[in-house]
């Protein structure tokens, strides 16, 4: 008798087959879509700049840097512009003196905000279980 998660890996095992099953190793594709789609989405800053921007529907630069504590302002520039780059947010620019700029999440952007709640729900579920781990692993 199979159980709910059985199920759910076997499930799994068919998504990341269908993921990765196609791949020759030795001749690996130009676009990955893990990799090279996700790599910048997926860091620490922009997880944090997306979040923000979810919350907030619109957003300067002083205040992203006020939210996303820690980050230089050469960093918030960067990723700000590779976010844009790909689509995940959109820059609005006034004409004004002196010149304000917004951003915002464009409908892409949006949506990936729906997956990374659900990524972050996840994490502060099982943190306590990743601190435990880590714990056991220090030398003592």
């Amino acid at each position: 008798m199979e159980t709910i998660i059985d199920n759910q890996q076997v499930r799994t095992a068919k998504k990341l087959k269908k993921m990765f099953g196609h791949i020759d190793y030795r001749n690996p594709p130009e676009l990955c879509p893990v990799r090279d789609v996700l790599a910048l989405a997926s860091d620490k800053w922009s997880i944090l700049i997306i979040l923000y921007l979810g919350y907030f529907p619109v957003l300067r630069f002083n205040k992203l840097k006020k939210y996303v504590y820690g980050i230089s302002n050469k960093v918030l520039s960067e990723r700000l512009k590779m976010l844009e780059t790909d689509g995940y947010l959109v820059r609005k620019m006034y004409p004004e003196v002196p010149i304000r700029v917004e951003y915002s999440l464009s409908d892409f952007g949006k949506k990936y905000v729906e997956k990374l709640i659900q990524l972050t729900e996840w994490m502060q579920l099982n943190s306590p279980k990743v601190l435990q781990n880590k714990e056991k692993f220090q030398i003592k």
